[in-house]
């Protein structure tokens, strides 16, 4: 049976106001709690929760609106599913915040895991992470145009190997296995294979040589060791389908190779690979290590209050920051906050995906990678060229080729020059023409004329005062990690590590608008219903508190001119 309360409907005594004080409450409007009661709640995806859930039968639900907030707490809080629990029974401020009642109020954490595991298959995460911020950017008047990208490591809840203890772990969890439900099989190994892997993940191999020749050694012989299970147990039903076989057969083929019936080690395996056999879904950042990450764009126009996280784009640690930016304008211009200026790294910079950027109407400020010409050297930039033919129409001294031809196919332009024109130019020295049997000669692509044209521009002063403005993203990635934990979350595997980080960012956005003004003007005319019975209370309560003459001449109807007579023996008025 479903059970919501729509937390736009607004009761006479809201939620808190018969026990806080008009200084709590004053604390819990400017702060996150309000935030998350007046304008987080109401836009929580409950009809898809409900949806798993029988319309009339059965017992009720939780209240949905709630359980989906404390999803949301969570992981902004870095809770278990325990402390969410807990918090849920005995944090009056998260009640508050998720407008339940102060009393009488129960969840397990099997409940809470239950919730997690349908945000988790219905991708709710990143459900709550658009809608959210889409209603702050309009509460908050934020200003979209200007916004900034750039990436940050996720470190997910697994141990960091190296390939040889990778490999060796690999091995040990699947003889565990075949230990557990087929000693037979087991007892029939090498003695001397089932030795090496005896030993704890912490302390396996830490008995063996720790030169450079001796874990080579270790690792080619582990190698022969996985081929030899591999080619045992790959045609025995009863464990080749076994997820600690299959890791075994996917982490062989990633680092290993047979070249000749002979087993070879790869040296270099790339990063896009099993980093550990408890998270198969982690891979490796060759600068920053093994994990994930996540692409943050932020807003940065000087004219917003505070600056919101508008995406966040969760990916596997090999994925490229080139690779990166369209799916991020497409998760833009899905949530209708596409910016027209985009500050990013060298490394979004490609003259791809400025195109690509250009054709939405985007702008992406970015240091083009490469080295620019040395010294006074001439560049395609100094020439004269025709955007729509791409063709040459002057040389940097006014004069015109002899021959430009543009080729589609290639997307080159080949350019001469009269022999007598160079041969008498005062720049000949700096010219990039160069000698050919038809004469001064100078190939050049669109392409190579776009960079030309950033390099120059990169060089001016206002090009580093706009792109200065990118360098604050970096403390944002900062923030975000040390107030909500999003450095090393407490899960492994893809879709709970995704659902980790859309929601910490949200958390993160949270807070960042419990600062602004404008959002403490709407929680506060939000609150004015609860002020007013908050009141109420108070008066009653004093009231309560008097002794009993005092609380009964307060409470009914008397004439103005009656008097109060001795006390009598009971207390009573004589």
């Amino acid at each position: 049976m479903i059970y919501r309360v729509d937390p736009k409907h607004r009761s006479l005594f809201e939620v808190g106001s018969e026990i806080f004080s008009e200084a709590i409450l004053k604390r819990l409007q400017n702060g996150w709690q309000a935030v998350m009661r007046y304008a987080v709640l109401e836009v929580m995806p409950v009809d898809i929760l409900a949806g798993h859930f029988h319309p009339t039968m059965g017992r009720p639900t939780k209240e949905l609106y709630s359980m989906a907030g404390l999803m949301l707490l969570m992981e902004f809080h870095n809770w278990t599913a325990e402390q969410a629990a807990e918090a849920y029974v005995f944090h009056n401020d998260v009640a508050f915040a998720l407008n339940v009642p102060m009393y009488n109020r129960e969840l397990s954490s099997r409940t809470v895991e239950r919730y997690q595991r349908i945000f988790r298959e219905e991708d709710l995460a990143a459900t709550v992470m658009q809608e959210v911020t889409v209603r702050f950017c309009d509460i908050l008047d934020i200003e979209v145009a200007g916004q900034r990208l750039d990436s940050t490591h996720v470190f997910s809840n697994m141990a960091v190997f190296g390939r040889t203890r990778m490999m060796g772990v690999t091995v040990k969890r699947f003889l565990e296995q075949v230990f557990r439900h087929d000693r037979e099989a087991y007892d029939a190994l090498p003695e001397a294979l089932r030795m090496r892997y005896t030993a704890s993940e912490h302390r396996i191999f830490a008995d063996c040589s720790r030169d450079e020749e001796g874990r080579k050694r270790l690792r080619v012989e582990v190698a022969q060791d996985m081929l030899f299970l591999i080619g045992r147990f790959e045609g025995d039903p009863r464990h080749n389908t076994r997820k600690t076989f299959l890791a075994l057969v996917q982490v062989f083929e990633e680092q290993c190779e047979v070249v000749e019936d002979r087993v070879e080690v790869k040296a270099k395996p790339g990063g896009d690979i099993i980093q550990n056999p408890s998270d198969l879904d982690a891979t490796r950042d060759g600068h920053k290590g093994p994990g994930y990450q996540v692409q943050l764009s932020e807003t940065c126009s000087p004219e917003n209050e505070v600056q919101l996280i508008t995406a966040a784009l969760p990916q596997t640690a090999a994925e490229t920051d080139q690779g990166a930016l369209p799916l991020v304008l497409a998760q833009l211009e899905q949530s209708g906050l596409m910016p027209q200026t985009l500050l990013a790294d060298t490394h979004y910079g490609s003259d791809e995906n400025v195109c690509a950027a250009a054709e939405k109407e985007v702008e992406v400020v970015s240091p083009v990678s490469g080295q620019a010409p040395k010294g006074d050297t001439m560049t395609i930039g100094d020439f004269t060229v025709n955007p729509e033919t791409e063709t040459i129409e002057q040389c940097p001294e006014g004069h015109t080729p002899a021959r430009s031809e543009h080729d589609p196919e290639t997307g080159k332009t080949r350019t001469y020059m009269a022999p007598e024109v160079c041969a008498q130019c005062p720049q000949r020295e700096r010219c990039p023409m160069e000698e050919h049997r038809g004469g001064p000669r100078m190939d050049h692509s669109a392409k190579e004329r776009r960079l030309d044209a950033r390099r120059r521009e990169q060089a001016t002063p206002e090009f580093k005062k706009c792109y200065g403005t990118r360098n604050g993203i970096e403390s944002t990635n900062s923030g975000v990690k040390r107030r909500t934990g999003l450095g090393r979350l407490r899960v492994r595997g893809e879709k709970s590590v995704y659902h980790s980080i859309l929601l910490k960012v949200c958390g993160w956005n949270i807070l960042r608008a419990s600062v602004a003004k404008k959002m403490r003007a709407f929680v506060a005319q939000k609150m004015g219903m609860a002020d007013k019975s908050a009141r109420i209370f108070r008066i009653l309560r004093t009231i309560a508190s008097l002794p009993w003459p005092f609380r009964r001449d307060l409470t009914r109807q008397t004439a103005p001119e009656r008097t109060y007579g001795a006390w009598g023996p009971h207390g009573h008025v004589a």
